[in-house]
């Protein structure tokens, strides 16, 4: 199913849960002017179809201590199967990492990566990311403030 499958209410309910996802179905469904019946029978398809991956609270950084953040692109000594999903095994497994995009043009992959701060980050890249055994070179790019930090998607 595409969103040009989706109707009227289906969008409806997507966008009222990219503003609050916390909202019980009662209220998702004096949102989207429905009984709460149907419009849970719509939120179990649209989760079981895989629209709504999963739902998560958005923590500020800096709050928790992790607020230096980083946008690193990374490339390979040699690409091919095997080292691109041993790459993102690895990669999966750490923490610091929090989004990773195999990307065009030069380099292989983006990382976006949160640090307490440069010399945590810097302890990052040598005993972490320059650990992986086919890494080639990376070049950093720190945030010295966000601007917009939207998670919700244009439909």
């Amino acid at each position: 199913m595409t969103t040009e499958q989706l109707d009227d209410i289906d969008l409806a309910i997507l966008r009222a849960l990219q503003d609050d996802a916390r909202l019980t179905v009662k209220e998702l469904a004096a949102k989207v002017h429905r009984s709460t019946t149907p419009v849970f029978e719509r939120l179990r398809r649209l989760e079981t179809q895989g629209y709504i991956r999963r739902y998560v609270a958005i923590i500020d950084a800096d709050k928790v201590g992790q607020g230096f953040m980083v946008f690193c692109r990374v490339k390979l000594q040699h690409m091919n199967r095997a080292i691109a999903t041993e790459f993102t095994r690895y990669i999966s497994s750490l923490p610091e990492v929090t989004e990773c995009y195999n990307v065009s043009g030069g380099y292989d992959y983006l990382l976006k990566i949160y640090a307490p701060s440069m010399s945590d980050y810097q302890e990052f890249l040598l005993n972490k990311l320059g650990a992986f055994e086919s890494l080639g070179s990376v070049e950093s790019t720190f945030v010295m403030s966000e601007l917009k930090h939207d998670y919700s998607l244009p439909f």
